[in-house]
């Protein structure tokens, strides 16, 4: 009984959604295990600030499938969305289209992230001499850019959070501690009242790319106003 349950709960997840899945679980994995042989992963397909010296364009499509390796938590949050929300948005669109929506609002929100770090360390990096004390140690100008790495499915998974409020817009959603159903377009403003008010906070210890989360929302946007226009909606999207 339990294989063919698993089985049929495995059958029921369409194929890019089930992959991503996979992919970024195996991501995780193999950077838990090699930062205990002493080899961050993160350090070389993280996204790194575009002026860093160890910033690659590649970054822009690998960050997207790391996660916090010393926690499931990150990993296990952005999966179950992409589980909730992603199987309805492929069985509407087809594996193709869904799988170039989730590469586009990941890649969107890697350069929001990057635009956003511009305007917030541009200057005072252009301040700073080539070497300063920096919490009670000398380091480089050099090495404390490399430092900025962001990674994570965020930026997609709020992309499909937008079109599933495009989609479904009547569909009842549960929020956690909130005994009440939100129709899923009042949850996917909220989201993106809540991501606004934290990333222009900036509130100190915060280590969330809030910023990046809106531009997966953005880019998600764009592209399905394209598919619109294109006539590629199929007619389900307000």
């Amino acid at each position: 009984m339990m294989n063919q349950y698993r089985s049929g709960f495995w059958a029921s997840v369409p194929p890019v959604t089930k992959n991503l899945i996979i992919i970024n679980a195996l991501c995780w994995l193999a950077s838990f295990v090699f930062l205990r042989l002493g080899f961050d992963l993160t350090s070389y397909l993280g996204l790194h600030y575009f002026m860093a010296s160890a910033f690659n364009p590649a970054q822009l499509i690998t960050y997207m499938f790391l996660h916090d390796p010393y926690s499931l938590t990150h990993l296990f949050f952005n999966m179950f969305s992409l589980y909730m929300f992603g199987r309805a948005l492929e069985y509407v669109w087809g594996s193709k289209r869904f799988l170039i929506y989730y590469m586009v609002t990941g890649i969107g929100a890697g350069i929001v992230q990057e635009i956003t770090w511009f305007f917030e360390m541009h200057a005072s990096f252009q301040q700073l001499p080539e070497n300063f004390i920096y919490n009670g140690a000398e380091i480089s100008k050099a090495v404390l850019m490399n430092r900025f790495i962001t990674v994570g499915a965020s930026g997609a998974i709020f992309g499909i959070l937008l079109a599933y409020g495009m989609l479904f817009p009547e569909t009842p959603l549960y929020i956690m501690f909130i005994p009440i159903p939100i129709k899923a377009k009042y949850f996917v403003i909220f989201y993106g009242v809540v991501e606004l008010f934290f990333g222009v906070g900036n509130f100190s210890g915060d280590n969330i790319a809030h910023f990046a989360h809106l531009g997966g929302m953005l880019f998600g946007y764009c592209l399905i106003k394209y598919w619109k226009t294109k006539n590629f909606n199929n007619g389900r999207y307000f």
